[in-house]
């Protein structure tokens, strides 16, 4: 592990929200910067860094402005980088380098997202975005494109709907524990793949809750951390990559993951045998396999395998993944990389529900995938650890 960290998360809060019918946008921005925040031990007047991503389309067309304007933020550097819901895992790497950068000391970013309470207000078809002439006119939506990559890698490596399943079976165990979570009530394996088909080879529960939210955490200097009396959690290293349809040569079986997994943890000075937990997207359960395999947890192709007889299960698994019960179970508000991040810091501090509390948590990703599998997105890879060890 490598001893030159510039950056730590030094506090983290999710609102317990799911649904806020009541509370606007800017609200709810509001009250997880306060809690994290406080968690931290530090004040408004601190921060002089603020990150959040485009996704706030209800707080005007410059989110950062109007959310800096909104919480009384004096900054000297901020950034609203949007790839979807690797954004805010992205955001960890942005504040660090901000912070290393010396363009400030106490980066706040937050996330706020009111998904299952509004729709969004879009055209059905927008000829002057590029994808919508060639992809979306025939279909190319979110579900179909992931039942896509899902059912070419069962093609390729004779991945099971069962095998998938056993992905949010792990997760609705863990989301047993947490009082927040959409979804509380465990599922078995058989549950998953008689639940109705939604897009083959892809079943309801296969899919994300869709849910309001938001989430915010800090990332402070050395220097700043040295003050506070709350422990902190050192990203080690961050590592980002695009995967697109490469001029025809697109692979559905492969990620993003394959190299922003890579120079994470080549920056960070582990391999993927020192990860003690994981926060993986889970958008769907096929982009869980996914992502694991390009993260190198296993082979290409053995990604099913891998996930068998409750590995992914807390807290004596192969590799405890999503313990508050993921995008899957948990929560989903919009971007889901900011929850990945908040569960990973609670693990390294001890402070995970106790049931899915891994012992001795020493090294800890988060991972972010956003756009789609099927077509071309992002992917974003954090590695954090306690400190100390």
């Amino acid at each position: 592990m490598t001893d030159d960290v510039d950056a730590y998360i030094a506090g983290a809060f999710e609102h317990p929200t799911r649904d806020a019918p009541d509370k606007s946008i800017a609200q709810l921005h509001a009250e997880v910067a306060a809690g994290a925040l406080e968690d931290a031990g530090l004040a408004t007047d601190d921060v002089d860094g603020y990150f959040t991503a485009g996704e706030n389309y209800q707080v005007g067309r410059y989110p950062p402005l109007a959310m800096a304007d909104y919480l009384g933020l004096d900054v000297s550097y901020f950034d609203s980088t949007d790839d979807g819901g690797s954004a805010y895992v992205n955001h960890v790497g942005e504040a660090a380098a901000a912070i290393a950068h010396g363009k400030c000391d106490v980066a706040l970013v937050t996330l706020a997202g009111r998904m299952r309470t509004y729709e969004r207000d879009q055209p059905e078809h927008d000829d002057t975005i590029l994808q919508e002439n060639f992809e979306r006119i025939y279909g190319a939506e979110t579900l179909p494109v992931y039942a896509l990559a899902a059912r070419r890698h069962m093609h390729e490596y004779g991945t099971t709907s069962e095998q998938l399943a056993e992905i949010r079976a792990a997760a609705a165990h863990h989301a047993q524990y947490n009082e927040h979570a959409m979804y509380q009530e465990p599922v078995s394996v058989e549950d998953v793949v008689e639940s109705r088909t939604v897009s083959d080879p892809l079943h309801l529960l296969d899919c994300c809750v869709v849910s309001d939210g938001a989430g915010a955490f800090v990332v402070v200097s050395e220097e700043v951390r040295r003050q506070l009396s709350r422990e902190c959690v050192a990203v080690l290293g961050h590592g980002a990559a695009v995967e697109h349809h490469d001029a025809g040569r697109v692979d559905l079986t492969r990620t993003a993951a394959r190299d922003s997994g890579r120079r994470a943890f080549s920056r960070a000075g582990v391999t993927t045998d020192d990860v003690d937990y994981a926060s993986i997207y889970d958008s769907f359960t096929i982009t869980v396999l996914q992502t694991l395999e390009d993260l190198g947890f296993c082979e290409k192709g053995e990604g099913g395998a891998f996930v068998e007889d409750g590995a992914l299960k807390a807290p004596h698994g192969v590799l405890p993944f999503n313990t508050d019960g993921g995008g899957l179970c948990s929560n989903h508000p919009d971007r889901g990389g900011m929850t990945k991040v908040i569960e990973a810091v609670r693990q390294l501090r001890g402070e995970a529900n106790p049931e899915v509390q891994v012992p001795d948590a020493d090294v800890a990703i988060a991972h972010g995938t956003g756009g789609y599998l099927g077509t071309r997105h992002a992917g974003s890879t954090a590695v954090l650890g306690r400190v100390g060890r």
